[in-house]
């Protein structure tokens, strides 16, 4: 109880302002994603022939199912758009700087996993934007210079986009994405305590 209040009770440096915020605007969303996303898990159905009509179903008939839905999309857009303007800040206060040089490279792992759930969802609803939106991606991977038909094929689980690829993405999206997410939580805070927060502009 004594640590929970030390910790409440630290003092703010006095060059903290508004832009402070974005950091802790993310994680609040991430929160936000984690709940909403294990209730809609609990109606959406992985399969080629029942994603998009259950999709249907948790948006018109499951109580209150529509804002949960649009909860988690509003979620996930804001969660972009604060951890790009997180970065910002910590790149023109040159808090990337040694001794936080580690720090930011966990941040920009975070970056990279925050835009990986965006399109590990996309796919999701097995609608017609998100199947194309999915092949056209994917194709642009098999443009890569060695590495890249064999990626395609890993990434799709075959040829084309099919119910392996749907498989694929909802397994990336509720499972490995959010456990490699937490992880690098846990160091991302756990720097920023040990180190504090950076001095002023």
């Amino acid at each position: 109880m004594e640590a929970v209040k030390k910790n409440l009770t630290k003092p703010v440096p006095l060059h903290v302002n508004w832009t402070f915020c974005f950091g802790g605007i993310s994680f609040f969303l991430f929160l936000v994603l984690v709940v909403t996303g294990i209730l809609l898990m609990i109606y959406y159905r992985p399969t080629t022939g029942e994603a998009y009509e259950s999709v249907v179903v948790i948006t018109n008939i499951v109580p209150y199912g529509w804002l949960i839905r649009g909860l988690h999309r509003w979620a996930a857009d804001l969660m972009v758009l604060m951890v790009i303007l997180h970065m910002i800040r910590v790149f023109v206060y040159g808090a990337y700087k040694p001794p936080r040089d580690f720090n930011w490279v966990v941040g920009v792992i975070l970056l990279i996993l925050t835009l990986a759930f965006g399109f590990s969802g996309y796919l999701l609803p097995w609608n017609q934007v998100s199947y194309w939106a999915t092949t056209v991606v994917t194709d642009a991977t098999g443009a890569l210079p060695l590495i890249g038909e064999p990626l395609k094929f890993f990434v799709r689980g075959g040829p084309e986009v099919s119910q392996m690829t749907l498989s694929r993405f909802f397994t990336l999206h509720v499972v490995v994405l959010p456990a490699v997410t937490v992880v690098f939580l846990f160091l991302h805070f756990g720097m920023l305590r040990k180190q504090g927060i950076s001095g002023p502009l």
